[in-house]
C-alpha cells in the first residue's frame, strides 16, 4: 500500500518546521515516489522516518538531498543542443558578454556540455556562467567534474552528434578528440572534465522555490531543464515569473523535453522550437 496524502503532508510539514526547505509546492506524485525510496533505503516506516527527521539534523539534510537530486547527462537530447548551436547561440555572437544561468544544474554535466559547445563556437571567453542547485552534494560533484565513464559511454554518442556532426550539412565533420575536454580512464571507470572548463562556472547553492536573489541580475540564456516537472502549477508559475524577470528582452529560456510553460506568463514569451524567447 502506498503513502497516503496525510502522510505526505505530515512529511512536508516536518521538513518545513525543522529546516528552511519547503516542499509544499512539489508535485505529490514525484514526492511520493522519492519519499518511498527513502523509506525503503532506510528500512523504516513513515512514523519512524518522521521521528528521525525531527531529532536528527544530519539525517534530515541527507533526506532532503536524496529527494532533490536529479539525473543529468552530457548533451542530453542532442536535437536541443543542435538547435542551441545553429539557431540560438549564433544570435549572441556579437555580444561583448553572454550571461548564462543553469538553474537546477544538479551534478553539472549540462554546464560542461554548454561550455564545450561555446568553446567550439569561439564564444567561450565571452561567457559568464552561473550554475545553481539546492543540493550541495550535487554541487560538490559538479565542481569536481569527475563522473563515471561507463555511465557516460552512451552520452559520448551525443557529444559526436552535437560537436562533430552538422545535421544541416552531412558532409561536414569536425574530428574533435574527447581529450580536448575530458580525460577518460577506463581502468578506474572515470571521466574527468579538463581544468579550463571547471574554472569557468560559478557554482552556488540556490533554492528556486524561495526565489532567492541570485548573482547576476540578467541573463541572455537560462537553462532550467527537468526541474519544474516536479512542481505543482502554482509553484511553476512563480518560478516562470522569476525566470522572466532575470532574462534580458529577446533572451532565451530552455526547459526539459517534457516541460512547457502554461498560463498568462506564456504570453510574455515567443515559443521557438524547444526554446522560449522573452518578448517584453
Amino acid at each position: 500500500m502506498g503513502l497516503s496524502e496525510t502522510e505526505i503532508q505530515y512529511f512536508i510539514s516536518t521538513i518545513k518546521n525543522h529546516s528552511e526547505y519547503d516542499f509544499s509546492g512539489y508535485s505529490e506524485k514525484s514526492l511520493k515516489r522519492r519519499i518511498q525510496k527513502v523509506i525503503d533505503d532506510n528500512r523504516m516506516d513513515m512514523a519512524s522516518l518522521i521521528k528521525r527527521l525531527q531529532r536528527d539534523r544530519n539525517f534530515l539534510e541527507k533526506t532532503i538531498k536524496d529527494i532533490t537530486v536529479n539525473t543529468t547527462e552530457l548533451f542530453r537530447d542532442p536535437k536541443v543542443w543542435q538547435d542551441l548551436r545553429f539557431r540560438v547561440l549564433p544570435r549572441f555572437k556579437n555580444n561583448k558578454n553572454i550571461n548564462i544561468w543553469h538553474a537546477g544544474c544538479s551534478t553539472g554535466q549540462e554546464v560542461y556540455s554548454l561550455l564545450i559547445l561555446l568553446n567550439e563556437m569561439g564564444m567561450f571567453d565571452k561567457a559568464k556562467v552561473l550554475a545553481t542547485d539546492i543540493n550541495e552534494d550535487a554541487l560538490a560533484e559538479a565542481r569536481k567534474g569527475l563522473y563515471k565513464y561507463r555511465f557516460n559511454i552512451g552520452y559520448l554518442d551525443n557529444f559526436d552528434k552535437v560537436i562533430k556532426e552538422n545535421p544541416f550539412n552531412y558532409e561536414e565533420y569536425n574530428d574533435v578528440p574527447y581529450s580536448k575536454y575530458f580525460r577518460i580512464n577506463k581502468s578506474d571507470d572515470s571521466l574527468l572534465i579538463n581544468d579550463f572548463l571547471k574554472q569557468k562556472p560559478i557554482f552556488r547553492k540556490h533554492d528556486l522555490v524561495k526565489g532567492e536573489d541570485i548573482y547576476f541580475a540578467k541573463f541572455d540564456l537560462i537553462m532550467c531543464r527537468n526541474v519544474i516537472i516536479y512542481f505543482k502549477y502554482e509553484l511553476q508559475t512563480q518560478v516562470f515569473q522569476m525566470l522572466h524577470q532575470h532574462l534580458y528582452n529577446q533572451g532565451y529560456l530552455l526547459f526539459g523535453m517534457h516541460e512547457s510553460m502554461l498560463g498568462d506568463i506564456a504570453n510574455k514569451f515567443e515559443k521557438k522550437g524547444h526554446f522560449y524567447r522573452k518578448k517584453y
